[in-house]
């Protein structure tokens, strides 16, 4: 069985993205990039809301990487293996190899995708990672505390869930950032 892992970056405050929607100030360096790679080598299927996929599918495209380092290059590889899940009402299509849409965010059904796989699954995106909390979905949250604040934005974290965790993992980075990972024990 896998565990669905909310995973993100989150400026020192608390926000994935400042109040312009931006998230410039979390663009990892090698050593962070090399600590996501290594994360999403245990991912089978990826869940993303639209905005994050959007966001997400230029990993598809080798265009832009043939001048990229190889730890950036080693990501997409990775991004590609994974299945991807895209939750959107308006979404007409997808772009990417090994991608489906569904229209609506089923608890269930995403109960009996981890009761079916044999890698962990990740959630990414704010809305859809709110979803996955208020169902009792998320089983461990990895966040990289990036030692800048923002003063406001999108929120890394949903407001009115209350979840019991325990500290299952930390490092600090040379840049700053720091990782800390925790099993979610209970919604309370």
């Amino acid at each position: 069985m896998g565990k669905l892992i909310y995973a993100a970056n989150t400026s020192l405050d608390g926000y994935l993205e400042d109040e312009d929607g931006s998230f410039g100030w979390s663009v990892p360096d090698e050593e962070v990039h090399a600590f996501w790679n290594e994360h999403e080598r245990g991912i089978g299927t990826s869940l993303y809301g639209r905005r994050m996929y959007e966001t997400m599918r230029v990993w598809e495209d080798d265009g832009w990487l043939t001048g990229e380092p190889a730890v950036v290059r080693e990501y997409a590889r990775i991004w590609r293996d994974a299945d991807k899940v895209v939750y959107s009402s308006t979404l007409d299509g997808v772009s990417t190899a090994r991608t489906r849409i569904e229209r609506s965010f089923d608890p269930e059904a995403v109960r009996r995708l981890k009761e079916v796989s044999g890698p962990d699954l990740s959630v990414g995106g704010a809305g859809l990672g709110a979803q996955a909390f208020r169902h009792g979905l998320v089983d461990e949250c990895v966040l990289l505390l990036h030692p800048v604040i923002v003063g406001g934005g999108k929120p890394v974290l949903p407001g009115g869930v209350r979840a019991h965790l325990h500290l299952l993992d930390h490092r600090r980075f040379g840049n700053g950032v720091v990782h800390v990972r925790y099993a979610v024990r209970s919604n309370a």
